[in-house]
């Protein structure tokens, strides 16, 4: 038998041992996402591969009913990367409102002015030359690869790993991390047909959002409850490390929030001494300032006051 038959047969077995995977898991999950999937805009058929692009970065770390007001704004005054690139970073920023995390608004601007000028103004159709734009790392470059384009690509966020975890490995929550291990059984699950594929990626994170959760999981009206591995198992309660929530009140980040928050209420900068007294820490609000103008996030203007960068 040649090398090349025995290549072939390989990857016709891989092919059939990964459809075979996750069959029990597919059909179930895609008739719930067809009954069950919110209407949001950067999922609609109209919706240009920026919006999605613009969606999956303000969608990280922060929930659907706080992204859609500010993405509509988002995509009414930049409609392509062109119109978001013409403008100031700092007009990103303030645009960014209290999304929260804004250097997600100066990584979307550079993304954007990488796109004018070396992609013509247009999102890339393939997730190599996604991930080499400015702030696009692996999970972003496949979610926008699967759903503005329908590439076959692992989308796995966290609702996703907590589906997996649950369904498939009969863990309750994934690890801390992402590993390699995970995306190894994402790729497993993923349908061949490039089109099912993206679908599939997008139903298993509506599942993890709205059924699967964290802390409440809604069982009895889960699409995989029969043949869901953690169900089988006993539902088992988490017995790992303690997970903690990020804290807010009183750090750094809040100081920060409260800096940058100032800075893009106001048409002109500020002086230091009127940013300062919006903050009763001076040693955490000095740390704070000088961690923006690290970051970019904010500048010195020639008299030496604050401002939002470039403007």
């Amino acid at each position: 038998m040649s090398r090349a038959v025995t290549a072939r047969d390989r990857a016709g077995r891989a092919a059939t041992d990964r459809d075979l995977a996750g069959r029990h898991l597919l059909d179930p999950l895609l008739d719930w996402f067809a009954g069950h999937a919110r209407d949001l805009p950067w999922r609609r058929p109209d919706c240009s591969p920026w919006g999605v692009l613009v969606s999956e970065v303000m969608l990280q770390q922060t929930p659907v009913s706080r992204v859609e007001p500010v993405w509509r704004e988002w995509l009414a005054r930049w409609p392509e990367p062109a119109d978001l690139a013409a403008e100031a970073a700092g007009e990103a920023v303030r645009a960014w409102g209290r999304l929260g995390y804004p250097r997600r608004a100066l990584r979307l601007h550079a993304c954007a002015v990488a796109l004018t000028a070396e992609h013509h103004g247009q999102v890339p159709a393939d997730v190599g030359a996604l991930r080499a734009l400015p702030g696009i790392g692996q999970y972003t470059a496949a979610a926008v690869g699967a759903f503005a384009f329908g590439l076959r690509s692992a989308v796995v966020d966290t609702n996703v790993r907590r589906v997996q975890a649950r369904a498939v490995t009969g863990t309750p929550l994934p690890a801390p991390s992402l590993t390699a291990a995970e995306m190894r059984l994402a790729e497993q699950l993923l349908p061949e047909d490039p089109a099912t594929a993206a679908r599939w990626s997008i139903a298993v994170m509506e599942l993890g959002a709205l059924v699967c959760t964290a802390r409440s999981p809604a069982c009895p009206r889960c699409p995989l409850r029969e043949t869901c591995a953690w169900v089988a198992a006993g539902s088992p309660a988490y017995d790992g490390p303690a997970r903690r929530g990020q804290a807010w009140e009183g750090t750094d980040r809040q100081c920060r929030g409260v800096i940058v928050a100032a800075l893009r209420e106001s048409a002109d900068p500020l002086t230091v001494t009127d940013l300062a007294a919006r903050w009763p820490d001076a040693d955490q609000f000095t740390r704070a300032l000088a961690g923006l103008l690290t970051d970019g996030l904010a500048e010195r203007s020639a008299d030496d006051r604050i401002r939002l960068p470039g403007l």
